[in-house]
């Protein structure tokens, strides 16, 4: 049989609140962490009017994933599965690091990831900041150009007799 230690929350707790906007949807996401590690340790998430079917289901995502951290889950096994989810709502949002999302919970999962974890464990989900993101595109660029300019057709070179017999001005 395995004994699972569940990890209580001190009464006053260090953390932040993050408001979003997601297409007209206003969301505030709360991570407070542990003091013993620094690391993450609950999260809340408001959205919507308060006893509503969408507040009570993001509640309980929100209880499920402190409910996992306390239980010493690794925060990536636990957004793992909301990152890409797609439904209402969705696209763009007032966040400049995360601009386009595909649902609440994969933006949620995408905060989570950036603020609490390290670069090589974001890298290894898929999660980047959009500075991240253009970093990437622009080393890709930067490597792919010299190959590119290698197997790429020449045009054909076209003589001064050759072009003036093809232009149209030539003719009488």
């Amino acid at each position: 049989m395995v004994t699972v230690v569940r990890r209580h929350m001190p009464r006053r707790r260090s953390g932040h609140t993050v408001a979003v906007t997601i297409g007209t949807e206003r969301f505030c996401l709360t991570a407070n962490q542990r003091d013993e590690d620094g690391g993450l340790g609950e999260v809340f998430i408001h959205w919507g009017k308060h006893g509503s079917s969408t507040a009570g289901l993001v509640s309980a995502y929100a209880a499920g994933l402190s409910l996992g951290l306390q239980h010493r889950v690794p925060l990536a096994d636990l957004i793992r599965p909301g990152l890409g989810q797609y439904f209402v709502p969705n696209g763009h949002t007032d966040d400049p690091e995360i601009p386009r999302v595909r649902s609440a919970v994969d933006y949620i999962a995408r905060r989570l990831a950036i603020d609490w974890l390290p670069y090589p464990e974001r890298a290894g989900l898929g999660v980047y900041t959009l500075t991240e993101r253009v970093q990437r595109a622009s080393t890709w660029i930067t490597e792919c150009e010299p190959a590119a300019r290698r197997s790429a057709p020449r045009a054909p070179r076209i003589g001064r007799a050759a072009s003036e017999a093809a232009s149209p001005a030539a003719a009488p």
